[in-house]
């Protein structure tokens, strides 16, 4: 992971563009390169999206959208997947942007899937947990393949309340308590 040694400031993290694909996070001023995702990653964001819209319409369901979150200077996390209320799927509607602002309402849920590597799991598991919820978002998951694990995070009081999952335990959300899947089925992008 490349981390660039020049300060942004937002205006300037919302203008940079140095001509590749390369996705970056803006962390207190620094740009950071985002490894690319995993096929895995990818095929498990894919299928949460696809059992997601059973519960939640399809213009609240984003990835791609970055958010800012409190840092000691800027900082615009890009997670894997979002949910958003509706007064923030209004929000950002007609925006030239995907970015949830600061003056916006939080996203209802944030999902991470953990990429291999200390410095991943260190920013997925302990940096955007404390963003996240500073942010008041009121679940965040965190999906850790090499872990084994779905972590979900509820958000009660200003700090978020933590239940593991793993094999065949049922995941339990307050935002989806409809929600029937299982750790297993979301580790392995339903192929189980």
């Amino acid at each position: 992971m490349v981390t660039a040694t020049k300060r942004f400031s937002l205006a300037e993290y919302l203008t940079y563009d140095n001509g590749s694909d390369q996705r970056y996070e803006l962390v207190n001023g620094t740009l950071v390169e985002m490894p690319s995702e995993s096929d895995l990653n990818n095929a498990i964001a894919m299928y949460l999206i696809g059992v997601l819209i059973q519960f939640i319409p399809i213009l609240r369901l984003r990835r791609g959208t970055e958010i800012m979150v409190s840092g000691a200077q800027a900082t615009v996390r890009l997670p894997d997947l979002l949910v958003l209320s509706e007064e923030l799927e209004q929000a950002l509607a007609g925006a030239n942007r995907s970015l949830v602002t600061g003056d916006m309402p939080p996203p209802l849920l944030a999902v991470e899937i953990v990429s291999p590597g200390r410095d991943n799991e260190d920013r997925d598991y302990r940096y955007k947990r404390s963003e996240y919820g500073a942010r008041g978002i009121a679940e965040y998951w965190i999906v850790d393949p090499e872990r084994a694990q779905v972590v979900i995070l509820t958000l009660i009081h200003g700090l978020y309340e933590e239940a593991i999952y793993q094999g065949s335990d049922c995941l339990l959300s307050a935002l989806l308590p409809r929600l029937e899947l299982t750790a297993q089925q979301v580790l392995q992008a339903g192929r189980t």
